[in-house]
């Protein structure tokens, strides 16, 4: 069976199409609900169901804009047929309802509603069948109006671009200074605590701010940093390798959204728990039992507790042991923290620590913004010991704690495996600083201190 007159008739009116692939699994309006539930921080897979796609869509979407929101516009415009129109006239079409009623329900020019129909038609089957949805995929496909991007019209605007980004880095005399073997790039984020690539590694602001005061005549070698970043994020601009992110400060394969990253890392601490609601007695040091902790880290994911008392200096160790399973089970998405400073693990050795005070010594603990103490709510219900969290980006607040992980460095230095301490060796290391004279104290020990402190009615 050839092609149909009325085929031949659509074709000589808009030419012979290829084939452009599969139809779309959804249409415009579906990618502006994603990108808003995307840039509310809302995480892939509630993007994708919000959009009324499936996860891998959603994910697909995601890694091929690089992160970037492509601000699609809520509405179209109103000259532009609708999908919901697009509907309206399909069904009219199939009853056999004229050009021109068509045109009078819809409130269109006739002449909109007779392109439509022979433009945007299915030219697949034998008749010219008009389905709504391959005339969307038609019209959305043939809205797009790709604007060559600068860095690829401009080959010398280019080469200074990737130069500052990725260029070689030379010694004194003119050799190159290859740096670090590194594997190939494959699309992933930079390597953590692994050699990195050496470049000159400018960055976008940087190579922007630059180009005016090398070319101050020559308009043409200007580019704000948001191009450069989205040509090396976004997929199909094509002027930038994309293996040249990992030269970025970052070496983020995809870009953040903003309101993603301001909830990373932060769900757990409420304005109720902010250093600022913490007693005032806390802050002169006058009454003793309130605490300042953290984590001193280790290499493969080891750590140590520890906990310091405000008014004595007084050091608790938390031995952290790794849970059964670490290294040698692959790693559950959500699943427990098997490094030994989980939420769960570390609220157990706090409480487990805290119960053999007594009451006076447990009135407050401020830590930073880990997510290790995500549980603080439930060690509250357990010890009584109130939980406050200092601002971000501000370790002054808990200066004490700060210091004494500085001394405790001297025992348990950076770059060393802590899991290999067992709680007695910790413990030894604690009654070793506890036995130190102070000049905050007078010279005495802070086990000297606390013990006056509890002698007090």
């Amino acid at each position: 069976m050839g092609v149909g007159p009325r085929q031949r008739a659509v074709r000589r009116y808009r030419g012979q199409i290829p084939s452009p692939g599969r139809p779309t699994v959804a249409w415009r309006e579906d990618r502006v609900r994603f990108w808003a539930e995307i840039g509310a921080g809302g995480c892939t897979e509630d993007a994708a169901a919000v959009a009324r796609v499936s996860a891998p869509v959603g994910f697909r979407w995601f890694r091929h804009a690089g992160g970037v929101n492509p601000q699609l516009p809520s509405s179209t415009s109103g000259r532009y047929l609708s999908f919901t129109e697009r509907e309206d006239i399909a069904v009219w079409w199939a009853q056999d309802v004229g050009v021109r009623e068509i045109a009078r329900r819809l409130g269109r020019s006739p002449s909109t509603i007779s392109r439509e129909v022979r433009r945007n038609a299915s030219s697949r089957s034998y008749y010219l069948d008009y389905r709504a949805s391959t005339a969307q995929w038609h019209a959305e496909r043939r809205a797009r109006r790709p604007k060559v991007s600068k860095l690829a019209a401009n080959e010398r605007l280019h080469q200074y671009v990737q130069e500052r980004l990725a260029g070689e880095i030379r010694m004194s005399n003119g050799t190159i200074a290859s740096g670090p073997a590194v594997p190939v790039w494959h699309g992933r984020n930079k390597p953590r605590r692994a050699d990195r690539r050496w470049a000159t590694a400018w960055s976008p602001e940087q190579i922007a701010h630059r180009l005016p005061a090398e070319f101050p005549d020559d308009e043409s070698m200007r580019i704000s940093h948001e191009a450069i970043y989205q040509a090396l994020y976004v997929e199909g601009r094509g002027a930038l390798k994309r293996e040249l992110v990992a030269c970025l400060r970052t070496g983020r394969a995809l870009r953040v959204p903003r309101a993603r990253a301001r909830q990373r890392a932060a769900g757990h601490v409420t304005d109720e728990v902010m250093i600022s609601q913490r007693p005032a007695e806390a802050e002169d040091r006058a009454v003793p039992g309130h605490w300042e902790g953290d984590l001193i880290i280790g290499t493969d994911r080891s750590a140590i507790g520890t906990l310091v008392e405000r008014t004595t200096r007084f050091t608790v160790l938390l031995h952290l042991p790794r849970m059964e399973g670490f290294g040698q089970q692959p790693r559950t998405k959500n699943g427990p923290a098997l490094a030994g400073y989980g939420a769960h693990a570390m609220k157990d050795a706090i409480a487990e620590t805290i119960t053999t005070m007594p009451d006076q010594l447990r009135r407050s603990l401020t830590w930073n913004r880990g997510k290790e103490l995500a549980q603080h709510a439930q060690l509250t219900i357990d010890t009584g010991l109130q939980v406050y969290f200092a601002d971000p980006h501000s370790p002054w607040q808990r200066g004490t704690n700060e210091n004494t992980n500085g001394l405790l460095r001297q025992y348990f230095p950076k770059g060393t495996d802590l899991a290999r301490w067992s709680a007695r060796e910790i413990e030894a290391v604690a009654v070793a600083l506890n036995s130190r004279p102070r000049k905050a104290l007078g010279w005495r020990t802070p086990a000297e201190a606390l013990r006056d402190e509890l002698k007090l009615p």
